[in-house]
């Protein structure tokens, strides 16, 4: 790889993850897909490199494992590759009570959702500042506005997300470095069948990934904060959720998460 403009993308063999592959392929940028499924990585490297002649490396690493992070570092910097633009995608969720839900899952969700997300950030952010450039991606939601009761370990990473993209944003700016939180409502991917929330009524008006992948992309080359895929969630979670009363928010929250 000789491309100066290099992502590394998570969870980029489905979803939003794999159409920000595409949308970095077709401006002609070099690609690090990292992912569980081998298969389909291996299917989208080959896809991506016949139609844009770019290179694409590909890395199987389950994101929810201690040091997974650590792991793919290592791989990168064996093959001595230098990350320009880090796309923190990979993520999962999951419905119900907390009290009834496994903790195993909670704990992965959590692992997967904001540790590895964590940790990939502060290893490739040595090299950006070194370099004094770099962007950085980080797919939040919707969801880290407001408490999730039904989802709520999952809104409660999310709002982590959003929190410390925007906080490191500040610390990095000095070094023409940009952090980009991506925010989107409910998006049409493999996530809804995953997190069990088939029948949850506000899905049924899903944006596709796609284009909520051009959003945040977009977004990201200009170096915006916080992006959201629609301008009435803007307004809503901006301007009108900050000054509901919070058990008002709450009971809101909930009814959107149950199941008819």
């Amino acid at each position: 790889m000789n491309s100066k403009n290099c992502a590394l993308i998570t969870g980029a063999s489905s979803g939003i993850g794999l159409e920000l592959a595409k949308i970095h392929a077709r401006q002609g940028g070099d690609l690090i897909l990292v992912a569980r499924s081998e298969d389909k990585l291996q299917q989208l490297k080959q896809q991506l490199e016949e139609q844009y002649s770019i290179s694409v490396v590909t890395i199987v690493e389950d994101l929810s494992q201690n040091g997974a992070a650590s792991r793919v570092f290592s791989q990168t910097q064996a093959m001595g590759l230098v990350i320009d633009v880090l796309i923190n995608n990979a993520g999962f969720g999951g419905h119900g009570l907390f009290h009834t839900r496994n903790l195993d899952t909670e704990e992965a969700m959590m692992q997967v959702n904001m540790r590895a997300l964590t940790s990939l950030t502060h290893i490739y952010l040595q090299g950006m500042v070194e370099r004094r450039r770099g962007r950085i991606l980080n797919v939040s939601s919707t969801a880290s506005f407001v408490p999730g009761p039904l989802l709520a370990v999952y809104c409660a990473t999310k709002a982590y997300v959003t929190s410390f993209s925007q906080a490191i944003a500040e610390e990095v700016a000095v070094y023409d470095i940009t952090v980009t939180a991506l925010c989107p409502g409910p998006v049409k991917t493999g996530f809804i069948e995953a997190a069990d929330l088939t029948g949850v009524a506000i899905f049924d008006r899903s944006k596709s990934a796609k284009s909520v992948a051009e959003c945040g992309y977009k977004a990201m080359m200009r170096g915006d904060l916080v992006v959201f895929n629609e301008t009435k969630l803007k307004l809503l979670f901006n301007w009108v959720v900050p000054f509901l009363p919070r058990k008002l928010v709450l009971k809101s929250s909930r009814k959107a998460m149950e199941k008819s």
